[in-house]
């Protein structure tokens, strides 16, 4: 029958909502049927289905499910996993597509979807018309879905083990924190060569030691802590789902998603040189520069998940990643973004390394930058200032890079402004070589903010 979604639940990279309020099973229901309908017009007849920790995950996934089968969708449900374990059984199942019920890094009350069909993730525009899907729906096919149960649990397990190439043991920390890569760490790290402590590895969609959310400093300090009193050689968060990851060194420094992407290209590069490297718009120039003096071909890309991974598939380049933590191999791996196969990567670099990993960010050029800065912006207005800042500077013949927003280079730096897609808020960022390079384009950032009325913050 008809169904109507509320509007904010239906985002450029996925669903999500706060449950009982924007986000019910009744619409879990729909959306089975929605994508049953979606795929099958596509000539998909199965999919498989996962769902995180979060409490209201199961119940979501049995409606889900349900309204699948309704739709004359064969079923395969895989149960409580990551969500690069659903991408893993839609690449490795024979089926047409994959439906994960998670909430990502967001709070506990929330909740929401990620879909993948016919082998590319479902994003964007696909997204928008589920809500034109929903209104039109008609009667349960004729013949219902079948359901089964299937785990790959060991399966995925064993994939992301066979790539670990060190040498030299590391002692590690861990904290899944209460997310749902929490019984993937536990049962993965024994098999792993090492020293291994483990934090937080119980799944609990209470989230009751900190918010699964690896980019937020705060959520990292307990990590940080764990290494400093364990003496371990680094540590590795993760958020909500285990698609981004979060790293810390010996010396408790955060290692952002540029950073980490250094280490990675390095390797990537030594047995692939001359690849395209892809990372989204937000990075420091000092990746891209790096990319480029190793041999390798860097790509500056739209930020968002789903877009760089279709980005990704299209160029066959190896690896691509983002600042948030999104990082993905299809070197040697599916192109799917997964946080605990990129931690199995790096220690194994580390592992086969002469030098440790603060000594490889100690030798990293140094900068200067800001955090991502997040602007409240009434939605009606955010993109109408990045064209007003666009323009202006167009006039002016500066030099723009505008694939996903304005990143402008000035003297020795860059600024960038973007409107984010999945929030009210403008996104900015600035970063040079040297404290007046970095306060000049701080202020040419906040003169152009200004100039179409938001006010840059002083940090």
């Amino acid at each position: 029958m008809p169904h109507r979604f509320d509007p904010t639940i239906l985002r450029e990279y996925d669903i999500r909502g706060i449950v009982g309020d924007t986000l019910t099973a009744a619409d879990a229901h729909a959306l089975g049927r929605c994508f049953a309908a979606t795929l099958a017009a596509a000539g998909g007849k199965r999919i498989a289905v996962g769902y995180d920790g979060r409490l209201s995950s199961p119940e979501l996934e049995a409606e889900l499910v349900g309204g699948l089968a309704e739709g004359g969708i064969d079923v395969v449900r895989i149960g409580l996993g990551p969500t690069p374990m659903l991408y893993f059984a839609a690449a490795t199942l024979g089926v047409d597509g994959g439906l994960m019920v998670t909430g990502s890094h967001n709070p506990p009350d929330h909740n929401g979807f990620k879909m993948v069909m016919l082998g590319k993730p479902f994003f964007g525009e696909a997204i928008q018309r589920l809500a034109a899907t929903a209104q039109s729906l008609g009667p349960p096919a004729n013949a219902r879905g079948r359901i089964e149960q299937r785990s790959v649990f060991a399966d995925y397990l064993d994939r992301i083990q066979h790539d670990y190439n060190g040498v030299r043991m590391l002692k590690v920390a861990w904290d899944p924190g209460n997310g749902a890569t929490g019984d993937a760490i536990t049962a993965l790290t024994p098999v792993l060569p090492g020293d291994h402590v483990l934090i937080n590895n119980k799944i609990d969609g209470t989230f009751p030691a900190h918010h699964p959310d690896p980019t937020v400093p705060e959520n990292l300090v307990q990590l940080q802590e764990t290494v400093a009193a364990q003496h371990c050689d680094l540590g590795i968060a993760f958020d909500g789902d285990g698609d981004r990851i979060g790293v810390v060194d010996a010396k408790g420094r955060i290692l952002w998603g540029d950073q980490l992407m250094m280490i990675l290209a390095r390797d990537v590069l030594a047995t692939l040189p001359g690849s395209a490297i892809l990372a989204d718009v937000k990075a420091s120039q000092v990746l891209f520069d790096e990319v480029a003096r190793l041999g390798g071909k860097p790509v500056m890309a739209p930020t968002g998940h789903s877009r760089i991974k279709a980005l990704l598939a299209e160029s066959g380049a190896p690896l691509a990643g983002e600042m948030s933590g999104h990082i993905f191999f299809a070197d040697r791996y599916f192109g799917y973004d997964d946080a605990i196969y990129v931690a199995v990567r790096l220690l194994g670099i580390l592992a086969r390394a002469d030098r440790s990993l603060d000594e490889m960010i100690d030798a990293l050029p140094q900068v200067i930058n800001t955090p991502e800065l997040r602007l409240p912006c009434d939605e009606a207005r955010k993109f109408k200032i990045v064209e007003e800042i666009h323009e202006r500077l167009r006039q002016r013949g500066a030099e723009i890079t505008a694939i996903d927003g304005v990143r402008v280079r000035s003297g020795d730096g860059w600024w960038l402004v973007r409107a984010s897609n999945t929030q009210a808020i403008v996104v900015a960022r600035a970063e040079a070589a040297s404290e007046a390079g970095f306060a000049a384009v701080k202020a040419e950032l906040a003169a152009e903010l200004a100039a179409s009325g938001l006010t840059l913050p002083e940090s």
